[in-house]
């Protein structure tokens, strides 16, 4: 297919969107609207890389103006695990490295937020101030527990952090259901509420975890006793990338080095 034919179908997929965003008073249909949006954007930005690039990283960024904190972009040029270097067109165009940079971009303003130590020490979080939507990475996600790279700055204290940000930048429109919209990383679409949960989730199983390195325990005995328990049904895994003992490692080293 070509580039044009794709693009049309992607244009077409987001008008629908629009329309269902803006046209329905049911939540349920405003999310589907945005839903279709996002999925639009990334079919178009994937076509023009797969179709003007022809998988060569070289032209990554073709047609997209792209920003990046100083940790993430010395990452992608230096490469690791696998990875190789970026160079050129592949890397962002514009990097920063303070804790906040604003922009004007598609007729409203947009905030950086820099996260320097939550999934890794290059996350960003986006907020889009007149569409009052916040696009979080993976510093969120309704799929699994935090996904943390230790190797890459991360940490469970950030992750908490970063999730306070999103909660400070978001408002509710009644009885904290509605409100700014959130984009997480992987999932559905979310509203302050859902991140207030994950967090305490977060920092419940931060403080359980502490409070039996304290007393002595090993990490196979911190595991053994579940201490994420109820979660494990909404978060949970025994397999696959990101698994719950993995999540109960990263929180146990990182507490049990703070006794």
């Amino acid at each position: 297919m070509s580039l044009e034919a794709v693009l049309v179908v992607a244009a077409a997929l987001f008008g629908i969107g629009v329309y269902g965003a803006l046209s329905q008073q049911s939540f349920v249909m405003l999310m589907m609207g945005l839903e279709m949006m996002i999925n639009a954007s990334i079919l178009a930005l994937g076509a023009f890389w797969s179709l003007t690039a022809g998988g060569n990283p070289q032209g990554q960024n073709a047609g997209v103006f792209s920003v990046a904190h100083e940790n993430a972009y010395n990452r992608m040029a230096a490469g690791s695990r696998g990875l190789p270097a970026l160079t050129g067109d592949a890397l962002p165009e514009s990097t920063f490295f303070t804790a906040r940079k604003d922009l004007f971009s598609n007729g409203e303003a947009v905030q950086l937020h820099a996260q320097p130590s939550a999934h890794s020490d290059g996350d960003l979080i986006v907020f889009f101030r007149e569409s009052d939507v916040v696009v979080t990475g993976d510093v969120f996600v309704t799929t699994s527990y935090p996904v943390i790279d230790v190797s890459r700055g991360g940490s469970v204290q950030g992750v908490i952090d970063a999730l306070n940000t999103i909660i400070e930048l978001t408002v509710p429109e009644r009885n904290q259901m509605g409100g700014t919209r959130v984009v997480p990383g992987h999932g559905r679409i979310c509203n302050e509420a859902d991140v207030v949960e994950y967090r305490d989730m977060v920092t419940i199983i931060r403080d359980r975890v502490r409070d039996m390195a304290q007393k002595g325990m090993t990490a196979q005995q911190v595991k053994a006793a579940r201490p994420s328990l109820e979660y494990d049904g909404i978060y949970g895994a025994t397999s696959g990338e990101w698994t719950t003992d993995m999540f109960l490692d990263v929180v146990f080293r990182e507490v049990g080095a703070r006794k």
